[in-house]
């Protein structure tokens, strides 16, 4: 049995006329109809070819029909046809023409065979499959006759397109990888942020390790039954997914909207639209894997592909899906009126750290001072939001309710490293026991008033009187950056070295305008990098660091 390449030079048209016109000498009245119709299809059809996979668009209500021969050979031999729709169902059949032997015999032998004119004429073309549904399909047949078959395919609800392979070669190999006699995917762990899936190793991987590996595709809406379909899926989303191959660690280009993550040889390629994100991940021929960076108590649905990489080919395994777990309620502190407490945020993990309080008057305010990173903070109260924003320096927020309201006081690091912040809660009519903070917290120095060993700066004041402590250190070129970025602005000079102290001062002015102080630092080095701090000290003792300022002496005078 092979494909009959003849029948591809000679106009179709021609070769049904021919069939068609032996097997029915004087089609009688009632079948006239028939026969057209017969005609009609087989001429506005298309050869499909024999051992490749074929990709086929359909127009909406337009079928469309391949057809492909089938010659009589010495034996019988079976032929598949597996048909994978990559969207909508789709309506499939196949029709066959058993021709007589007046069809392929030579034009010699036809008188031979004379067709009794009493003889009713045999029914043309019969359906010997049909099908209708969005899972790939595969019909194996066997013929023994010389046959022309038809293949006939509809889509009623919109434009899509589908895949088809006919072979018949069935000593060679599967152009689809095969799956095991239990294609189901096992869920074996679930965790808050990770499910862990199991499957049955496919025979292909068994047979051929080197040129099959398993693709994964993690998404939050429904099962997809090929890979075809989940591509097309994810496409019509807004994204632009990369060939199947891509995901054999293969180099290609991303999309703007696609992420793509390569570690212990596995490849995740996160592709990101308005409707949530699709993942797709590649591990060679691993058959059990963990999940990893899923959302707590959410529903997430799983599919295994087998892939053939010389192919470009794959199966399905059954989908299935999984909710991870909830996430523990975090750990709630309880704040007291006037006590502070100082946070350290996990910027990894990006979780919330909890304080609640039990308002004891109708007026009340929460301070929050920012020591290091960034952080973002919400405040509720009695469930409904009152404040949501990224915090710097000090930030006050006086809030009104009524006797013993609940405020729900979250704060989270923005960022990855982690980050602190101070908070203190108390009555609104009570003296905060963070100091009074001037305009701004900047040091300035004078760059004319430099010399080889005395530097002078400058600092802003408030109009209530606080004690001023300024601190030094020598440092190199390349630890600026590293000191900048990791300074406290929580921390007071008890974390400093004793030799680190230059002086301490109070003064204050009533006049805004003229609460400025300055200070000359001598004794310094020539041509050397200082930072300088300055501690503010409140009423309370609470402290406040300036903005740390580097300046470096004259390295000539």
């Amino acid at each position: 049995l092979k494909m009959s390449w003849f029948w591809f030079y000679l106009p179709l048209h021609l070769l049904m006329a021919a069939c068609l016109c032996h097997s029915i000498k004087a089609p009688t009245t009632s079948s006239q109809q028939s026969f057209k119709t017969d005609l009609f299809n087989f001429y506005h059809s298309l050869i499909l070819a024999d051992g490749k996979e074929t990709t086929i668009h359909l127009l909406k209500d337009i079928p469309k029909r391949y057809y492909f021969v089938l010659e009589e050979g010495r034996a019988p031999a079976p032929f598949t046809i597996t048909v994978t729709p990559c969207d909508v169902p789709i309506e499939w059949s196949i029709l066959v023409h058993k021709a007589s032997a007046n069809c392929f015999l030579p034009a010699g032998d036809h008188d031979t065979q004379e067709v009794s004119k009493s003889q009713k004429a045999p029914s043309m073309v019969s359906t010997i499959f049909n099908y209708k549904g969005n899972s790939v399909e595969t019909y194996m047949g066997m013929s023994s006759h010389s046959a022309l078959y038809l293949l006939e395919f509809l889509s009623t609800e919109r434009d899509t397109h589908i895949t088809v392979y006919l072979t018949t070669d069935t000593t060679s190999g599967h152009l689809y990888p095969e799956l095991p006699m239990d294609p189901r995917i096992d869920v074996i762990g679930i965790g808050h942020t990770t499910v862990t899936l199991t499957w049955k190793h496919s025979p292909s991987v068994l047979q051929h390790r080197e040129s099959i590996q398993y693709c994964l595709l993690v998404n939050e809406k429904h099962n997809y039954k090929s890979l075809c379909a989940a591509e097309t899926a994810i496409r019509s989303s807004g994204m632009k997914l990369p060939p199947t191959l891509a995901l054999s660690l293969s180099p290609y280009l991303l999309e703007p909207q696609q992420v793509m993550i390569l570690s212990n040889s596995e490849l995740s390629i996160i592709n990101k639209a308005s409707s949530g994100e699709v993942r797709q991940i590649c591990m060679g021929t691993k058959n059990t894997y963990t999940v990893p960076n899923l959302s707590p108590s959410t529903q997430y649905y799983f599919d295994v592909f087998v892939v053939n990489l010389l192919t470009n080919a794959s199966a399905a395994y059954t989908g299935t899906f999984a909710r991870t777990l909830e996430e523990p309620e975090p750990k709630v502190t309880e704040l007291k009126d006037g006590k502070v407490i100082q946070v350290v945020l996990d910027g990894k993990k990006q979780k919330f750290y909890s304080l609640q309080y039990q308002a004891r008057h109708k007026k009340i305010q929460f301070t929050l001072q920012l020591c290091h990173g960034q952080v973002q903070v919400h405040i509720t109260k009695n469930g409904k939001t009152v404040a949501l924003e990224n915090i710097s320096g000090l930030r006050y927020f006086s809030l009104k309710g009524k006797l013993l309201d609940t405020y729900l006081v979250q704060l989270r690091s923005t960022e990855e490293s982690n980050s602190s912040v101070k908070v203190q809660v108390s009555p609104h009519f009570h003296k905060t026991l963070f100091p009074l903070l001037p305009e701004s917290l900047k040091i300035k120095s004078f760059s004319k008033l430099r010399t080889c060993n005395s530097v002078t700066i400058a600092w802003l004041g408030t109009q209530e009187e606080s004690k001023y402590c300024v601190y030094k250190k020598k440092i190199e070129e390349d630890q600026v950056w590293v000191e900048l970025r990791s300074a406290d602005s929580c921390s007071g000079p008890e974390s400093r070295h004793k030799s680190e102290k230059v002086l301490c001062k109070y003064f204050y002015d009533i006049n805004l305008q003229r609460a400025v102080t300055t200070e000359t630092i001598k004794g310094l080095d020539a041509g050397t990098l200082y930072l300088f701090d300055v501690y503010l000290f409140g009423p309370s003792g609470i402290p406040v660091r300036y903005h740390s300022k580097v300046v470096k002496t004259r390295k000539k005078c």
